[in-house]
C-alpha cells in the first residue's frame, strides 16, 4: 500500500523530491507549475496561451490582461489599443473594407520600408556591417505547431458548442419566457438597426467598453444601488408574467 501511495502522489512533488528539473513546456510537468517560477502556481500562465501538458482548452488572453486592459491599469497600452480600434472602426464606417485594409498596408510597408532604407545608407557611410535592421524580427519562430493548433480549435469549440445548444434551447422554446426575451430583443433591435449599422454599434461598443468599466469602479456603490433597485423590479416583473402562463405555472408546481 506504500507503494501504492507513493505512486499516485503529484508529479511536481516526486520532481522536487528527486531534484529533475522542471520540465519545458509541452512536456510531462504539473499542469500547473510555471517554469520561471519554479513550484510556484502561475496562474497568468496558465490563463494564456496552451499547455501542451493538459488537454483542456485555453484562451489566447487571460481574464486579468483583458481587466487590466479595459480598467486602463496600463495606460499607454490601452491608450494604444483603444485609439487603434477607434481609427480602424471609423475608417471602416467611411471607406470600404478593401480600402482600409489596403492603406494600412500600405502605411505599414512605408514605415519599414522608409527605415530599411534609411539604415543602409546609414551603414553605408558609416561604413559599418550592422546587418538587416529587422534581422532580430527575421529569426523569430512564429511557426504555429500542430499542437498548438489544435487547442486552439478545442477552445473556439467550447465556446461553438455552448453557442449551438443556446440556439436550439432558444428556437426549440424549453423555456417560454427566455424565448419570450428573445423575440422582444430582436424586435427592439429591429428599430436600432433603422437608426444605426454595423460598424456605428461597433464604435459605441468600443466606446462604452472602454469607458463603463472605469466609471463603474469609481462610482461602484451608488451604481450598485440602483441596479439591485431595477433588478428586484424586473423580477418581480417576470414572476408575475411566469404566474399568468399556465404551461410554467404548471411546470413549477411540478
Amino acid at each position: 500500500m506504500a507503494d501504492l501511495s507513493a505512486a499516485t502522489q503529484s508529479p511536481s512533488v516526486s520532481s522536487s523530491s528527486s531534484g529533475a528539473e522542471p520540465s519545458a513546456p509541452g512536456g510531462a510537468g504539473s499542469p500547473g507549475a510555471c517554469p520561471a517560477l519554479g513550484a510556484k502556481s502561475c496562474g497568468s500562465c496558465a490563463d494564456s496561451f496552451v499547455s501542451s501538458s493538459s488537454s483542456q482548452p485555453v484562451s489566447l488572453f487571460s481574464t486579468s490582461q483583458v481587466h487590466d486592459l479595459i480598467f486602463w491599469r496600463d495606460v499607454k497600452k490601452t491608450g494604444l489599443v483603444f485609439c487603434t480600434t477607434l481609427i480602424v472602426l471609423l475608417s471602416l464606417a467611411a471607406f470600404s473594407v478593401i480600402s482600409v485594409v489596403s492603406y494600412l498596408i500600405l502605411a505599414l510597408l512605408s514605415v519599414t520600408i522608409s527605415f530599411r532604407v534609411y539604415k543602409s545608407v546609414v551603414q553605408a557611410v558609416q561604413k559599418s556591417e550592422e546587418g538587416h535592421p529587422f534581422k532580430a524580427y527575421l529569426d523569430v519562430d512564429i511557426t504555429l505547431s500542430s499542437e498548438a493548433f489544435h487547442n486552439y480549435v478545442n477552445a473556439a469549440m467550447v465556446h461553438i458548442n455552448r453557442a449551438l445548444k443556446l440556439i436550439i434551447r432558444l428556437f426549440l422554446v424549453e423555456d417560454l419566457v427566455d424565448s419570450l426575451k428573445l423575440a422582444v430583443f430582436m424586435w427592439l433591435m429591429t428599430y436600432v438597426g433603422a437608426v444605426f449599422n454595423g460598424i456605428t454599434l461597433l464604435i459605441l461598443a468600443e466606446l462604452l467598453i472602454f469607458s463603463v468599466p472605469i466609471v463603474y469602479e469609481k462610482y461602484k456603490t451608488q451604481i450598485d444601488h440602483y441596479v439591485g433597485i431595477a433588478r428586484d423590479q424586473t423580477k418581480s416583473i417576470v414572476e408575475k408574467i411566469q404566474a399568468k402562463l399556465p404551461g410554467i405555472a404548471k411546470k413549477k408546481a411540478e
